[in-house]
């Protein structure tokens, strides 16, 4: 697939083109360059995005990094800042978003379209140890509600399984 074909896969995924799908394109090409990665099968790509805005689309669309898989995770500083792992090779890769401003939405889509991806980013080691891989958990049946909740999020209260909805946390000030 070419750079267009995948910015055409990009903006369909997202629904319409704009700066912050590009940035996150312009992330992902970067990334398959220095980690030499492409479409993630399972698990073995996996991003941590340090923020919940458009470019992560992109990198959804071409690396296949989602968070149905467990290898799309969000680390919120509300940084435009991607970190990449192949956990093929042990290689990582962070991002992060060099300074710039566009007088209007328009300006900024051309900028970060056109400019080389060596450009607009900062190379740097990665921050977070790379998480395990997503883990499967059985389905309880909260005993207030009576709907089903992966067993890593029930609390025992007074010997019954609930849900987080359904439990009444406990906190007491520390004096």
């Amino acid at each position: 697939m070419n750079e267009q074909e995948m910015w055409e896969r990009c903006k369909s995924f997202h629904g319409h083109e704009c700066g912050g799908l590009a940035i996150g394109f312009q992330a992902s090409l970067y990334a398959m360059e220095l980690l030499n990665i492409s479409f993630s099968e399972d698990e073995e790509i996996v991003c941590i995005s340090e923020n919940d805005a458009c470019g992560v689309d992109a990198i959804q669309a071409l690396l296949s990094c989602t968070a149905g898989k467990g290898n799309l995770l969000f680390h919120m500083t509300g940084k435009q800042a991607f970190s990449f792992y192949d956990r093929n090779s042990g290689k990582s890769v962070r991002l992060v978003l060099r300074p710039h401003t566009s007088e209007s939405k328009q300006a900024s889509l051309q900028y970060y379209r056109n400019t080389d991806y060596h450009e607009l980013f900062d190379v740097k080691e990665t921050k977070i140890i790379l998480p395990k891989k997503a883990r499967i958990f059985k389905s309880v049946t909260c005993e207030c509600c009576g709907e089903k909740t992966a067993e890593n999020y029930i609390h025992l209260e007074n010997g019954k399984m609930l849900c987080p909805d359904c439990y009444e946390e406990y906190l007491r000030p520390l004096i």
